[in-house]
């Protein structure tokens, strides 16, 4: 996949693409929708799959107070974006000056004259340009005066509610992570380094892999069961584990931090990359009376989260998606 962070002066060989338009925080399946409607075009038009979208998100830029924590922080959205097939990411700075351009601007200026797009693909509730002003009618009537074509993907969802980013934070902030991946398609997961911890895992017979959460999304304080990845420049390694998400009440931590314990692995993780996956909530967090107390819960934990896993596997291969291709 083909990564572009500037619109300008591009080479022909990035322009004329079937572009679809969007966050995608979470790339999930309402996400997937729009971006499998531009890979069916693309492949009849025989011309390359392209996403637009912006890094960081406008509403970090324009109301940093009101942001929410990302689902899909950048290294997250481009492996995501790329299992769907995407050919050219134009992953554009947005700055308050871009955020002053006009609906009729951003038409002219980046899709028309320096993207070329010959379609764009966007979802139903769509909303671009100066005060966001700019929607699918908008495009429709761009597209007939400068010639390119304009796709809306129709709304999606389950349950009777559409796929959003917001359902699947409300999800995880309630301790309901297989909600979550029911929305995403895959399961959620936290990529971090590991940092180093103060060992007290260790003391306690389960060590762990200590991680912040970083622009993540903070899922419920507990204990959940995950898969650990240990990522190398050979790929990912999967390991069934269990992980303590939260403050650590018994030790008074402040900032809430991931630790892992990996069951069958052996070998020093401090330094390395992490993809942690979370499969099923297992109970809150809570603090005891005693460490005795606290290690046998831990010994209780590690059953239950082995039990839950047995049944599952590891999300390899999950979120590549084929479009009819």
């Amino acid at each position: 996949m083909q990564i572009i962070r500037r619109y300008r002066a591009l080479p022909n060989s990035s322009r004329g693409a079937i572009v679809a338009l969007g966050n995608f925080d979470g790339v999930h399946l309402g996400h997937r929708g729009v971006i499998g409607r531009a890979a069916e075009l693309a492949h009849t038009e025989r011309v390359p799959l392209g996403v637009l979208t912006f890094e960081p998100h406008p509403v970090m830029v324009l109301r940093p107070e009101t942001s929410p924590r990302r689902l899909s922080p950048f290294r997250v959205k481009v492996r995501r974006l790329r299992e769907c097939g995407v050919e050219i990411l134009y992953m554009l700075p947005f700055s308050n000056a871009f955020s002053q351009k006009t609906p009729e601007d951003f038409v002219r200026e980046v899709l028309v004259d320096d993207l070329g797009a010959c379609h764009v693909v966007v979802g139903h509730d769509y909303r671009f340009g100066k005060s966001r002003v700019g929607d699918c009618q908008f495009l429709a009537r761009a597209g007939q005066e400068f010639g390119f074509g304009v796709t809306e993907v129709s709304p999606i969802g389950n349950a009777g509610e559409l796929y959003s980013s917001t359902r699947v934070r409300s999800y995880l902030q309630r301790g309901e992570p297989r909600l979550a991946a029911a929305i995403l398609g895959h399961m959620w997961e936290v990529e971090a380094r590991v940092v180093q911890g103060d060992a007290r895992g260790r003391e306690l017979g389960y060590p762990t892999a200590n991680m912040e959460f970083g622009d993540h999304v903070i899922p419920a304080y507990g204990i959940y069961a995950v898969w650990c990845g240990v990522v190398s420049s050979q790929g990912t390694d999967w390991y069934a584990a269990v992980a303590n998400a939260g403050i650590r009440p018994m030790f008074k931590t402040n900032i809430p931090t991931l630790e892992v314990h990996l069951f069958d692995y052996d070998g020093d993780l401090y330094g390395k990359y992490l993809r942690v996956a979370f499969f099923n909530w297992i109970r809150p967090e809570e603090k005891f009376e005693s460490i005795d107390a606290l290690t046998e819960q831990m010994d209780e934990d590690a059953r239950v989260a082995q039990f839950m896993l047995a049944g599952s596997k590891p999300p390899t291969d999950i979120g590549r998606t084929a479009f009819n291709q």
